[in-house]
C-alpha cells in the first residue's frame, strides 16, 4: 500500500472504534437475500459476503438475522435463534477477516412486517397453508398494502421475552465470530414500529410519550451490552424520519441517538421510512446524508450514511466533509463487489489486492 495515498483520500482512511479498526470507511449495507432454509447461512451467503471482503470494503455487514424464527421478514431469511445457526455463520465471518475486513452481522425481528413471501413472488403476507406465521407489534394496527394481517399487540411478557431473544442472539453472534453488532430499528420493522407514533397506539409504559416508545430499544440495548464485549463495537441502525406528518422525525432521531450513546452504542446507522407504505419520500443522491450529519453534529457520535452513494468523489466528500465516519453501500455492492477497487482508483488510492488477483489490479 502506497503509504502516502492515505492522506490523500479521506475515503480510505482507517476508522477505529473500541479494539476495531475499518481498513477504509467503506462498508456493505446489510443486505436480504432471501436464500436460507429455516434461517440458515449457505454457499450463497458465503460467495455474497465473502467477495465484498474481498473487493476490498471495510466492514461487511451480514443481512437482518433473526432473533426468533416468527422475526424473519421471509422464510429465505437468515436466523441465530438457535445453536445450528452458529457454524455456517462462522465461516462467513471467518473468510471475511482473513481478506481483511470487518465481519458484522444486524441482528432484528421484523414485527408486524414478517411471515411475508420471498419478493420475487410478490413479497405478500403469507396465509398458514403457505408457510406464513402470526405477527407481532406494540399494537395490533397492520402496516398495509400487501402486507395485511392484523399482528397481535405484544403483551410486556412478550416484550420481556423478545429482549432476551436478542440478549441469546447477540452472545451467538460472538461464538460466531462476529466483532460488529448492529441492532436494527429501522424499515418498519419491530423496534421502528415501538418508536413511531403512527404504529405505537400502546397505553402503557411502552407507548404515548417519546420516553416510552423509545423504552423497548433503550432495554434491549442495555442488555445486549451487556453481554456484547466491551472492546467491540455496538451500532443500531434507525429509520432518522417516518417521511409522513405526524410520524418520527429527525428531532426525536437526534434525542434518541444522545440515549443510545449513553447505553454504549458507538455508532448510529441512519435510513429513513419503511414505516408506513405510504410515506412520500423524495429520493435523490446521497438524499439521506442529512440525518447522518445531523445526528452526527448534535448527538456527538459516530454515523454512517446510506442512500443512493453510487460514485467515488460522492463518498469521498461525505468523510472528508464531516457528514459520517462510514459510508454503507447497498445497491452499487450488488452491480460492483469490487466498488473499492475502483472507487480507489478514482481517488489515486493503491490497494493491495489478494495474492491470486495481485496481476489485475
Amino acid at each position: 500500500m502506497d503509504k502516502n495515498s492515505l492522506s490523500k483520500s479521506h475515503l480510505f482512511s482507517p476508522f477505529t472504534i473500541r479494539s476495531i479498526t475499518l481498513r477504509n470507511r467503506i462498508g456493505v449495507s446489510p443486505m436480504c437475500q432471501y436464500s436460507a432454509t429455516d434461517g440458515v447461512a449457505n454457499e450463497w451467503h458465503f460467495v455474497h459476503l465473502g467477495s465484498r471482503a474481498v473487493g476490498g470494503a471495510g466492514l461487511v455487514i451480514a443481512e437482518a438475522t433473526g432473533v426468533a424464527p416468527e422475526g424473519r421478514i421471509t422464510p429465505g431469511c437468515l436466523g441465530l435463534w438457535s445453536e445450528k445457526h452458529i457454524e455456517p455463520l462462522a465461516r462467513i465471518a471467518k473468510f471475511i477477516k482473513e481478506h481483511g475486513a470487518v465481519a458484522g452481522i444486524q441482528i432484528a425481528h421484523a414485527g408486524r412486517k414478517a411471515s411475508a413471501g420471498l419478493p420475487w413472488n410478490g413479497g405478500a403476507h403469507l396465509s398458514e397453508a403457505e408457510g406464513g406465521w402470526p405477527t407481532i407489534a406494540p399494537s395490533a394496527i397492520p402496516f398495509g398494502g400487501n402486507l395485511t394481517k392484523v399482528p397481535q399487540a405484544m403483551t410486556e411478557a412478550d416484550i420481556a421475552r423478545l429482549r432476551n431473544d436478542f440478549v441469546a442472539t447477540a452472545r451467538r453472534a460472538l461464538a460466531a465470530g462476529f466483532e460488529w453488532l448492529e441492532l436494527h430499528a429501522a424499515h418498519g420493522y419491530l423496534f421502528n414500529s415501538f418508536l413511531s407514533p403512527l404504529s405505537n397506539h400502546r397505553p402503557d409504559q411502552y407507548g404515548g410519550s417519546f420516553e416510552n416508545r423509545i423504552r423497548f430499544l433503550l432495554e434491549t440495548t442495555r442488555a445486549v451490552r451487556k453481554v456484547w464485549p466491551d472492546h467491540l463495537p455496538l451500532a443500531v441502525r434507525i429509520s432518522a424520519i417516518d417521511w409522513k406528518e405526524g410520524g418520527w422525525d429527525i428531532a426525536q432521531s437526534v434525542a434518541l441517538a444522545k440515549l443510545l450513546k449513553a447505553e454504549g452504542v458507538d455508532l448510529v446507522d441512519c435510513s429513513s421510512g419503511g414505516l408506513v407504505p405510504d410515506a412520500k419520500i423524495t429520493v435523490a443522491p446521497g438524499y439521506q446524508v442529512p440525518f447522518a450529519e445531523q445526528i452526527r453534529r448534535e448527538a456527538n457520535i459516530a454515523t454512517a450514511a446510506v442512500g443512493f452513494i453510487t460514485e467515488a468523489k460522492q463518498a469521498e466528500e461525505i468523510i472528508r466533509n464531516g457528514q459520517a465516519d462510514v459510508v454503507l453501500l447497498a445497491r452499487q455492492m450488488l452491480v460492483d463487489p469490487y466498488w473499492p477497487v475502483h472507487a480507489a482508483k478514482v481517488l489515486g488510492h493503491k490497494l493491495t489486492p489478494p495474492n491470486q488477483y495481485a496481476r489485475a489490479w
